[in-house]
């Protein structure tokens, strides 16, 4: 069996073993999560990053309900421009800090108005002119509403990064420079969604479920949090894809012995099946 890896190993990993192991882990976290996507409801690009500012300190389940109004209401640039403050910081209340929140949104739409003719560009050096976007925000939109690859480097995607040992950078962007020399431009949008994925769901911030993470042999951070696999389970903060249960797919590939008795174990304190650890 392989020493297992640690930071100081890893310090002195060669360029060449550094992006080969991760490549690796990134393969392992597409056949995790193979349903990642962006969590945010959208059907156009000024939807996306309208929802995309109002999930700043908030989260995509509370911002996607407050949308499905919003969106009904909001359809175009000139709508946000021309907007009532009153009744817009009433409806994006609920995600917080509306009142800021509310002032970007109607800025967002003038300044679309004024140099884009009511449109969302599609280049990162326009996305990041306008009031309210950084380069997360606007990775977000390209890489989802675009199609153009880029790395969203928010709180997730850097503390993963490091733990991983790709990188010891925190600033965002030198964050997403190393970390986007590692793979090929293609991939940059998925990494990012499944990356982001593993950091919500497993890899937490202050107790990630080492014993239920399928890439915990290529990574130097084993050990931070629970190992055993059975009480790491209960860590998980995600449900698993429709029909998980009935197709036998176990969370983050733990094996399924393992998960069959947590399983068992959930399923005798709720009274009934368990179809998965909660969000």
């Amino acid at each position: 069996m392989a020493a297992r890896l640690t930071a100081e190993t890893v310090r002195d990993e060669s360029p060449v073993a550094r992006t080969r192991r991760a490549r690796r882990i990134y393969r392992e976290l597409v056949e995790t999560y193979p349903y990642a996507a962006a969590e945010l409801t959208f059907s156009s690009p000024l939807e996306l990053l309208v929802a995309t500012i109002l999930s700043a300190q908030s989260t995509d389940v509370g911002v996607n309900k407050v949308t499905a109004v919003l969106f009904q209401r909001y359809r175009t640039a000139e709508d946000y421009a021309t907007a009532d403050r009153t009744e817009l910081e009433e409806l994006v209340r609920p995600t917080g800090f509306f009142r800021a929140k509310t002032d970007a949104l109607i800025k967002l739409g003038v300044a679309l108005q004024e140099h884009f003719d009511g449109e969302v560009p599609g280049r990162l050096e326009d996305l990041v002119t306008l009031p309210g976007v950084g380069r997360k925000t606007a990775h977000v939109v390209l890489g989802n509403a675009f199609g153009r690859p880029g790395i969203t480097v928010d709180t997730h995607f850097g503390r993963l990064a490091r733990r991983f040992g790709w990188t010891d950078e925190t600033d965002p962007v030198k964050v997403e420079h190393a970390v986007g020399a590692l793979f090929p431009r293609k991939d940059w949008t998925m990494l990012s969604h499944v990356v982001i994925f593993h950091g919500r769901r497993t890899c937490h911030a202050r107790k990630p479920a080492c014993g239920a993470c399928p890439i915990a042999r290529l990574c130097p951070a084993y050990g931070e949090g629970e190992t055993d696999p059975v009480k790491a389970a209960r860590l998980l903060k995600y449900e698993l894809a429709p029909d998980a249960r009935e197709r036998g797919i176990t969370p983050n590939g733990m094996a399924t012995a393992t998960y069959a008795a947590w399983l068992a174990e959930q399923d005798a304190v709720a009274g009934g099946p368990a179809g998965g650890a909660a969000r």
